[in-house]
């Protein structure tokens, strides 16, 4: 027996489907995820709870990929007829033209008759004919015709005339089970103290975190790489600052884990997928499932007791036991499983985007044409400048966000094909001869679902006008950020628009962000569930500042600390709040890279463990020991523009402008000896030779500083020299922006004592 497969042989009596078999009847069914080699087809895990399984993908965004292959052993020799369930993508919209993801499937290397995906816009097994097979041991493989996203999940094969598998789309269905040999029982796996689902930037700051606290942990993620949207296959860049406010070491985590994507999407080697997997394996503690899919929950007396995930490559089922679980899915899966109370706005809801690249080549490409995407010209959306299609690639404001969801993202590939073929063959073809696609998200970045309600629900609100709670532990820095249907855009297809507009609210405090509470961490229904990330107890309005990663990622280190004082108290998430807050505060102020063995243990650093450099970006005047004059202070001539693009600054803001004068005015409170410091930003539009004179006890310097390099004084200060100052005495940093190649740029002067 195989993996792909259990035999049925002369077994009286068993049902597999409506029409009971012959007596003698064999069957074999081949999961394509359990395909020895899947080559160019993708694993595709997020519609499992729509459709029932995983499924191979052909993304080869227009150019046929490369056969998957398997080997697999048949009971017997004999005439089997084949089920392929598939479907034709584009069907459920009527669209025109031949159907885009064709394949064939091959037997020994001869394709059957038919051209599957081409029938049924819902998933269905579409007959195949028949097959004689010789040897029992059979090498099957899907031959992709198109590379337009053609789908397979899974290939039947019964010598029954009158057999037909069943439809029905529930995960690891007992048909399944029976058909694949797999034991009813699963396999026990733990206890655990923390089971984390979900290994997203939440679940990765979950994991960690309560890991070094020291507990066991469990962390499982239905993707074989870990970051969720701040992965290679989804591409955003990390977003919302971190280590600021009360708690300055919360978001150490994040920044070892973090990407440094310059662009959203970047490029594969940016968002360092293999750096997230080093340092959970670094752990002791933690216990890394990579391709496992949480699908069920079992209860007890309203409590999670453990939590089931099936291998999405084998279909193996695991059963995961603890006290204690913490919901990381973004959908609140684990939640609603649950039975947790939890929201779904009731309204325009944040979409799902796909992006996707381009380039230039060196000679002619060639695309071919699409009649089944939209019909788009050049003047129906964005043209992806900088070579690439960015997060306003989304749709799904009007749909179902669990239930629509495949075919939201189907949307968006549409959406981009049909972008593309007016750029290569429509209006859009004469300047676009060289341009190839060569990358598009098939994994969808969603933003908004499920909220499992906590102790707290936090609202706009509360985050505009600052109310302040004795919980309060994340900082969000983001603002209140909305997406919409943009209405330029929204001409052809008023009914399902593709392309979005942020709206960012105001009152948010961007440099230092506004706490978030611990207590919406936590359901307040389901007495051991934490929750991190887009799933907390939060409001429609306020999801929109709270659901960036690195915030959510710190969301998950300040659970991973609460939970190690659960297990090392005996007590739920609740009880931290009522009983152990100043704990947990304690424990949130340690370093990142601060760990113990259990959670009786001592606190030590382990021996090459560093805390992450601090990436300054707003800098308070109050946190410079000295005098620091901010350019809000300064007296100026000539036109000066506010700026915050280059970070770090200080305070809320800089200026830049050329043609003018700034004047920094200082008194230093005793006499001594002081470095002048000039506050700079690099940029290339800057001036190269920058004219700055410092007055002094004993005269003037004249300075001059290229603004096209950065400062080498931590935040971003350059030094003008050290001088003599007396007390009570005004003195003066006089810039000069009159005569120079570039911008000016003025931020701050900051006077330190030396002696």
């Amino acid at each position: 027996m195989s993996r792909h497969l259990l035999t049925l042989s002369t077994v009286l009596g068993l049902c597999l489907a409506a029409t009971t078999p012959s007596a003698q009847a064999e069957s074999l069914l081949v999961e394509t995820e359990s395909f020895d080699a899947h080559n160019g087809w993708e694993l595709d895990t997020q519609f499992i709870e729509i459709m029932g399984s995983p499924y191979l993908l052909a993304h080869g965004l227009g150019r046929p990929v490369e056969d998957a292959t398997t080997t697999v052993k048949f009971p017997k020799p004999g005439t089997y007829h084949v089920f392929v369930r598939t479907k034709d993508w584009v069907a459920r919209w009527d669209a025109p033209g031949e159907p885009p993801g064709q394949f064939q499937v091959l037997v020994n290397d001869k394709a059957l008759e038919p051209t599957f995906g081409t029938k049924s816009a819902e998933w269905f097994w579409q007959p195949g004919g028949t097959v004689e097979i010789e040897k029992p041991e059979t090498r099957i493989a899907l031959h992709d015709l198109t590379g337009f996203d053609g789908r397979c999940d899974a290939i039947y094969f019964t010598t029954d005339a009158n057999e037909k598998p069943p439809e029905a789309s529930k995960i690891l269905g007992s048909w399944r089970k029976q058909q694949l040999g797999l034991s009813e029982e699963p396999t026990e796996t733990g206890p655990f103290d923390l089971v984390v689902v979900g290994g997203g930037y939440s679940g990765l700051g979950a994991a960690i975190s309560a890991a070094r606290m020291g507990i066991k942990v469990a962390l499982i993620q239905n993707r074989p790489v870990l970051g969720g949207n701040g992965s290679s296959e989804v591409r955003v860049w990390a977003q919302g600052l971190v280590r600021r406010g009360e708690f300055p070491h919360i978001g150490e985590i994040v920044d070892e884990i973090s990407d440094q994507a310059t662009k959203s999407p970047g490029t594969y080697e940016e968002f360092e997928d293999e750096k997230k997997e080093r340092i959970v394996r670094a752990e002791p503690n933690i216990t890394l499932f990579l391709n496992h899919h949480a699908y069920k929950v079992d209860m007890d007396d309203e409590k999670i007791e453990a939590v089931y995930a099936f291998d999405t490559r084998t279909s193996e089922v695991r059963r995961f036991t603890a006290p204690l679980f913490v919901d990381c899915t973004g959908h609140g899966t684990i939640g609603a499983l649950a039975e947790a109370e939890y929201e779904i706005h009731d309204g325009v809801r944040m979409g799902m985007s796909n992006m996707w690249a381009w380039e230039e080549a060196d000679e002619p490409q060639s695309f071919p044409k699409t009649p089944w995407a939209l019909d788009l010209t050049m003047q129906d959306f964005p043209y992806p400048r900088d070579f690439h299609g960015q997060w306003f690639w989304e749709s799904g404001f009007h749909k179902d966000p669990l239930n629509d969801l495949e075919a939201i993202r189907d949307w968006n590939f549409r959406a981009v094909y049909g972008a593309w073929n007016a750029m290569k063959n429509k209006d859009g073809a004469e300047k676009h001869k060289n341009a190839r696609l060569t990358w598009m998200a098939f994994i969808g970045g969603p933003r908004e679902s499920r909220r499992i309600m906590g102790d707290l629900v936090l609202t706009q609100e509360d985050i505009i006008n600052k109310k302040q709670f004795p919980d309060g532990m994340v900082p969000s820095t983001w603002s209140i950020d909305l997406h919409y249907p943009k209405r330029q855009y929204m001409r052809k297809y008023p009914d399902n628009p593709f392309i979005s507009v942020a709206e960012h609210g105001a009152g948010v405090d961007r440099r230092y962000g506004y706490p978030i509470p611990y207590r919406c961490f936590y359901s307040k229904d389901v007495p051991n569930l934490f929750m991190a990330g887009r799933n907390i107890s939060v409001t429609h309005e306020a999801l929109g500042t709270t659901r960036v990663m690195r915030t959510c990622g710190m969301m998950g280190e300040v659970v991973g600390k609460a939970a190690s004082i659960c297990i090392k108290f005996g007590c739920s998430p609740r009880d931290v709040y009522t009983s152990y807050l100043e704990q947990l505060k304690e424990l949130a102020r340690l370093p990142g890279v601060m760990r113990r063995d259990d959670v009786d243990g001592e606190f030590y650093k382990r021996e090459g463990d560093s805390t992450p450099p601090k990436e300054y970006d707003y800098v308070s005047a109050s946190s410079l020991d000295g005098v620091v004059v901010d350019d809000q202070q300064a007296q100026t001539t000539g036109s000066w523009t506010a700026g915050t693009g280059l970070k770090p600054l200080v305070e809320e803001s800089y200026r830049y402008g050329r043609g003018g004068t700034a004047t920094f005015t200082f008194q230093v409170p005793e006499d001594g000896q002081y470095e002048v410091r000039f506050a700079t930003g690099a940029h290339e539009n800057r001036a190269s030779s920058v004219p700055i004179s410092v007055s002094h006890s004993e005269g003037t310097a004249n300075k001059t500083i290229n603004q096209q390099k950065p400062g080498d004084i931590k935040p971003h200060f350059v030094s003008l020299g050290t001088y003599t100052f007396k007390s009570k005495t005004p003195y003066e940093v006089h810039v000069d922006g009159t005569d120079v190649d570039g911008n000016v740029h003025i931020d701050a002067v900051w006077v330190a004592r030396t002696e």
